[in-house]
């Protein structure tokens, strides 16, 4: 399950999405809390991985510059995320985390990685995003609360639309997550071991493997994107949608 986790949280696929699959597929069930848990292992590749972004954005709090837009820009991207986390998990739950359900999102939200790669201008820099422009690509990850929409997906095909260069919608995508992957997590695994319904071991086993795959998934996509497109991602989408809609 964590290996799973990492190399699909930062490709545009669902992560959530793939380890419904992944329980289905094993007859297991981990539960949400478990996903958001090992989410961890992914938040440490990207505190490590773009490090040098987290220290501009530290020492900016000394003297002015981009790190301070940074940190407000992330901060602006976070709160519809959260907002909906906050009130929409319980439903999100109950009634998305099936098979049949996941294959249908993975479906629709191909469509906005679609448009971007068709009427993105792609020769922006993440400088250039502004406020208004997180607060854009904030209320997209909102929707990656549903199974199958891919909160990396639904965040970079916002970073097209606004204009980002494929690399610089990515990197924006991949630090965006930290602060939401961090609330979520910390919050999911103080419950689950408090009630003590997983040892502490799984845990730690499921967020190191993710931490592992997530890194080379980070290495990987980053310098994909520097030459090539989402098409391909978006075919995979589509052919494990129906994969999925034939199996279940």
């Amino acid at each position: 399950m964590g290996l799973v986790q990492g190399a699909t949280e930062f490709l545009p696929v669902s992560s959530s999405g793939h380890l419904i699959l992944t329980e289905a597929f094993f007859r297991v069930r981990a539960g949400l809390a478990f996903d958001t848990f090992i989410h961890l292992g992914t938040l440490m590749a990207v505190l490590i991985y773009f490090r040098r972004d987290w220290l501009m954005i530290i020492s900016s709090f000394r003297r002015p510059g981009f790190g301070r837009l940074l940190f407000l820009m992330l901060c602006v991207g976070t709160i519809p995320g959260a907002v909906a986390g906050l009130f929409l998990e319980d439903i999100v739950s109950a009634h998305f985390r099936v098979p049949e359900r996941v294959a249908f999102m993975l479906i629709l939200m191909s469509l906005p990685l679609l448009a971007g790669e068709f009427f993105g201008r792609k020769d922006k820099s993440l400088r250039e995003l502004g406020l208004l422009g997180a607060a854009v690509i904030g209320l997209a990850q909102a929707l990656a609360l549903i199974p199958g929409t891919s909160r990396s997906g639904i965040t970079m095909a916002a970073g097209l639309l606004l204009g980002l260069s494929r690399a610089e919608a990515a990197h924006f995508s991949f630090l965006l997550s930290a602060p939401i992957i961090t609330g979520a997590g910390l919050f999911e695994g103080v419950k689950i071991l408090s009630q003590g319904e997983l040892p502490f071991l799984t845990l730690f086993s499921g967020a190191l493997a993710a931490f592992l795959s997530g890194w080379l998934a980070i290495s990987f996509l980053l310098s994909f994107l520097q030459t090539r497109s989402f098409y391909p991602f978006i075919v995979y989408r589509l052919l494990l949608a129906m994969l999925v809609y034939a199996i279940f």
